[in-house]
């Protein structure tokens, strides 16, 4: 299939273009300069360099593409204008066609939920809510094979917000410890970075119009146990330290508040629909083998 993929260069969208690749697909990867363009030729894709805010450029690649995956986002303050006009950009060129259109929100929509699922109603953390009405138009597109994955907390190859974690403060003395988000006590809900690239290509392939997937592994471990799995990798034999609310909001602002939310989400439905089978290390075994 020949496949418009944006994102490319990131760290979710470099194992999806892996998986396309191996998978026998043709990719084309917009990205927006010649070094990034060198990097997506180097993993096999043909770069197109566009601006994800330029309709014009979008509509025509995606016009001679037979699936569209998106997952760039500017991730500031542009991030909704852009996005919108992306999405828009999309379902025009695919609009009446029933080509697959992949696109990308996450977990956190749905706020905090020991038993979150597809259906679960959405309760957005401030730093995401934008995402809410994007997803709600491409859901609701006619003649196109929309989905929409959802990532859990994504972990993976030494890359994700683990290094968050791993760069959060030590206190002073002796034996130092590693500063939690939070009290620690809020689960994460967790995805290993190939097992969700599997999960777009399954979706790009298979999924039925209108398909709404969590991409999430099913282990949802608490903040403390990862941040206790952090510490011994980084050196500081496990140990770790509470960090009053207040002080996670002050040192992480928005996006301590999305880190403070408590998930549980299995990803059941694209087992069941897709056939996705998660194989990777869970997190707390990929940060045993992780040097931070």
């Amino acid at each position: 299939m020949r496949v418009l993929l944006t994102g490319g260069t990131g760290y979710i969208g470099a194992a999806v273009l892996d998986r396309l690749v191996s998978g026998g697909h043709q990719v084309t990867a917009l990205v927006r300069s010649a070094e990034k363009a060198e990097q997506v030729r180097a993993r096999g894709a043909e770069p197109a360099v566009a601006d994800l805010a330029d309709h014009d450029a979008l509509t025509a690649l995606a016009t001679a593409s037979e699936g569209v995956i998106h997952l760039a986002s500017p991730g500031d303050e542009t991030s909704m204008s852009v996005d919108e006009v992306a999405v828009v950009s999309f379902l025009r060129a695919l609009r009446n066609t029933d080509r697959p259109f992949v696109h990308t929100t996450g977990v956190w929509l749905h706020g905090s939920g020991s038993a979150i699922t597809e259906s679960s109603g959405m309760n957005p953390p401030r730093l995401t809510a934008w995402r809410v009405p994007i997803g709600e138009l491409v859901r609701d597109a006619q003649g196109v094979r929309t989905s929409i994955i959802a990532p859990a907390v994504v972990y993976g190859h030494g890359g994700g917000l683990l290094n968050l974690v791993a760069a959060g403060p030590r206190t002073s003395g002796d034996t130092p410890a590693l500063t939690m988000i939070g009290s620690g006590e809020q689960h994460w809900s967790t995805v290993h970075v190939d097992d969700l690239a599997e999960l777009y290509v399954l979706a790009l392939e298979k999924a039925p119009a209108g398909s709404y997937f969590l991409g999430a592994g099913g282990a949802n471990p608490t903040v403390r146990e990862i941040t206790e799995a952090v510490s011994r990798s980084v050196g500081l034999a496990g140990r770790v330290e509470p960090e009053p609310v207040v002080q996670t909001l002050d040192r992480l602002g928005l996006l301590g508040e999305a880190l403070l939310l408590d998930q549980r989400a299995s990803g059941d439905t694209a087992r069941r629909v897709l056939g996705w089978a998660p194989s990777g290390p869970s997190v707390l075994d990929d940060i045993a083998r992780t040097r931070f």
